[in-house]
């Protein structure tokens, strides 16, 4: 038999062994599940930076059927998050355009980044009847609001011959998206690309350059 202080010694020498060996085993096992906790978290976060497919879709193209648009109506689609308004102007609309071309702050497009070189024409757009254009205010982003009656009835004055007025602030543009002079909006509304795949069907998104490439 060992002597007493031999025996204190081994059993303190395989206190620390089984002590140590535990710490070791408490490491690999906390170590392991704080990995696969972090990779847990990560596979979600990965996922959610993905782009949606409903924001895939946002910038997508739209195609619109405008075979059902009467002449002097207009109709309302979404395109990148944004209202795009398709207005079919009548002859009459057209003509009474040019006469407001003094009212206008650039009648003659010249500030390009607003339209496609194929709309920067008077009537801004590939078609004299078809009006396509942002529903946006280039003041603030408001939404502004058709305001197709004409003379004192619209509340714009008795020389107003339709067009679109902005509630938010007072801006006014013409049956072309036109702005007219001092009104807080700097700029006609924006023609975004836009194309025919025939005579009753358009893309919103796609240039006609592009379209006809």
């Amino acid at each position: 038999m060992l002597p007493i202080h031999l025996l204190i010694y081994t059993e303190v020498v395989m206190t620390d062994e089984v002590n140590s060996g535990r710490r070791r085993l408490l490491t690999t096992v906390t170590t392991g599940v704080g990995l696969a906790g972090a990779t847990a978290l990560a596979v979600p976060l990965v996922a959610s930076m993905k782009p949606s497919a409903r924001a895939l879709a946002a910038g997508a193209p739209v195609e619109v059927e405008i075979d059902d648009l009467a002449p002097g109506q207009m109709k309302v689609v979404e395109w990148r998050g944004k209202p795009v308004w398709i207005l079919r102007r009548t002859d009459q609309m057209l003509e009474e355009m040019a006469s407001v071309t003094g009212q206008l702050s650039d009648p003659d497009s010249q500030v390009v980044e607003q339209q496609p070189a194929y709309a920067q024409n008077a009537h801004r757009s590939i078609r004299p009847d078809v009006l396509v254009v942002l529903g946006v205010c280039t003041h603030l982003g408001c939404a502004p609001s058709k305001a197709f009656d004409k003379g004192g009835s619209s509340g714009l004055g008795d020389d107003w011959v339709g067009g679109f007025f902005c509630p938010c602030h007072g801006s006014k543009f013409d049956l072309s998206g036109r702005v007219y002079k001092n009104v807080p909006a700097p700029t006609n509304l924006v023609v975004p690309p836009h194309s025919y795949v025939s005579e009753n069907r358009i893309v919103i998104g796609v240039d006609e350059t592009e379209a006809t490439a």
